[in-house]
C-alpha cells in the first residue's frame, strides 16, 4: 500500500512539473509573439513616416507632398531652374534649351534627363522619371496641368517677378533648404540696398533702361518684369514713361528708344531667340537713329551684362545684375 501512494505521489509530482513547463512555454510564446508585434508595428510606423506626405503652403494654396522630396522634376518653369542653381538642388528631369542644357544651368543638371523644351513636356519621359513633385509654370495651360497632376503632386511657379521670395521658399521647403535661402534673402537685400546707397546721388536725374532684343526687334517691360525690377524697385531710380505705359512685353521702334534717350542702356540678345534674325544686335548698333542716343553717344551700353537666358525676376537673375550693375554704374 506504501508503494502505491509513493507511485501515485511521484504521478502528481510530475503532472506539475509538467503543467508548469507548459505555462513556461505559453508564456514565452506570448512573449516572442507580443515582440514580433512590436517589431511588424514599428516597421509599419517607419514605413508610415518614410512614404507619408506633408502640406505646404504656396501663394495661397495648399498642396500635399511626400514627407522627403528627393526626385524632382522641373517643366515649364525657368524660375525654378534658376532657384535649382542658387539653393544648390539637383533635378532628375530639366528643361532643354535647343535639345541641351544651357549652360546656365549647368552646376544642378548634372544628374538631370531632358524632359522636353520650355513649353513642350515631354509627359511620358516625365512619367519615366517618377517625380516625388513636378515644379510646372503658371503659364501652362490647364489640359497641360492636369495631364501633370496624374502623374505626381504639381506645383505651378509662378512667372511673376513679384513672387520671386515665394518661389525660392517653396524649393526652400520642398528641399529642407529653408537656412539657405534665408541667408540668401537677407545677403542680397543688404547688397541691394548698399548699391543704391551708392548710386542714387550718381544717377540723380538719369534715365536707365534694359531691353531684349527678340526675332530682330527689340522689347521693352513694365517695370515689374524682366531686369527692370533691381533697376526702379531695389534701386529706386527713375522709370522712364517708355517703360511705365508698359503692360507686359511689348515692342519698342527705334525712333521710340531714342525719344526715351536713356542715358545708361542694358541689352539683352540671344542667338537663341534671333535665329531667323542672327545679326539683329549688330544692325541694332549701327542704326544712325540708335547710335545718336545718349548711351551709345557715351558709351554707356551695357550688351549681356548677364546670361540672356535669365528670367529677370529670379534670385539668380537679381544678385547676378545687381553685380553687373555695380561694375558698370558704381565707377
Amino acid at each position: 500500500m506504501r508503494n502505491k501512494f509513493l507511485f501515485i505521489s511521484m504521478i502528481a509530482v510530475f503532472m506539475l512539473i509538467l503543467a508548469a513547463c507548459g505555462e513556461q512555454k505559453t508564456t514565452d510564446e506570448d512573449t516572442s509573439t507580443d515582440s514580433k508585434k512590436e517589431e511588424v508595428a514599428q516597421t509599419q510606423d517607419d514605413s508610415s513616416d518614410e512614404n507619408g506626405t506633408r502640406t505646404i503652403d504656396y501663394l495661397g494654396e495648399s498642396y500635399e507632398v511626400p514627407d522627403k522630396v528627393e526626385r524632382i522634376v522641373v517643366t515649364g518653369a525657368m524660375e525654378a531652374m534658376e532657384d535649382m542653381v542658387v539653393l544648390d538642388v539637383h533635378p532628375v528631369g530639366a528643361i532643354a534649351i535647343g535639345g541641351k542644357f544651357p549652360e546656365l544651368y549647368a552646376a544642378v543638371t548634372d544628374k538631370a534627363e531632358s524632359i522636353g523644351e520650355k513649353i513642350k513636356p515631354n509627359f511620358e519621359k516625365i512619367l519615366e522619371l517618377d517625380p516625388d513633385v513636378i515644379l510646372g509654370s503658371t503659364k501652362f495651360p490647364e489640359e497641360v496641368q492636369s495631364k501633370l497632376e496624374k502623374i505626381a503632386p504639381t506645383i505651378l511657379v509662378s512667372h511673376i517677378s513679384t513672387n520671386w521670395e515665394s518661389n525660392l521658399n517653396l524649393l526652400a521647403e520642398l528641399t529642407g533648404k529653408q537656412a539657405e535661402a534665408e541667408k540668401i534673402l537677407s545677403t542680397y537685400k543688404a547688397d541691394s540696398e548698399a548699391a543704391k546707397s551708392s548710386l542714387t546721388e550718381k544717377l540723380e536725374g538719369k534715365k536707365v533702361a534694359a531691353i531684349r532684343i527678340r526675332g530682330g526687334q527689340a522689347y521693352v517691360y513694365p517695370k515689374e518684369v524682366f531686369l527692370n525690377p533691381v533697376l526702379y524697385g531695389e534701386l529706386g531710380l527713375e522709370v522712364p514713361a517708355e517703360i511705365a505705359k508698359a503692360k507686359s512685353q511689348e515692342a519698342i521702334s527705334v525712333e521710340q528708344l531714342a525719344d526715351m534717350n536713356p542715358n545708361y542702356l542694358f541689352v539683352q540678345f540671344s542667338t537663341d531667340e534671333n535665329a531667323d534674325a542672327p545679326n539683329a544686335l549688330e544692325d541694332f548698333k549701327k542704326n544712325p537713329i540708335i547710335q545718336n542716343i545718349n548711351a551709345f553717344k557715351n558709351e554707356q551700353v551695357f550688351v549681356n551684362v548677364v546670361d540672356p537666358l535669365m528670367e529677370g525676376g529670379p534670385a539668380f537673375s537679381r544678385i547676378a545684375f545687381l553685380e553687373a550693375i555695380q561694375q558698370n554704374l558704381d565707377k
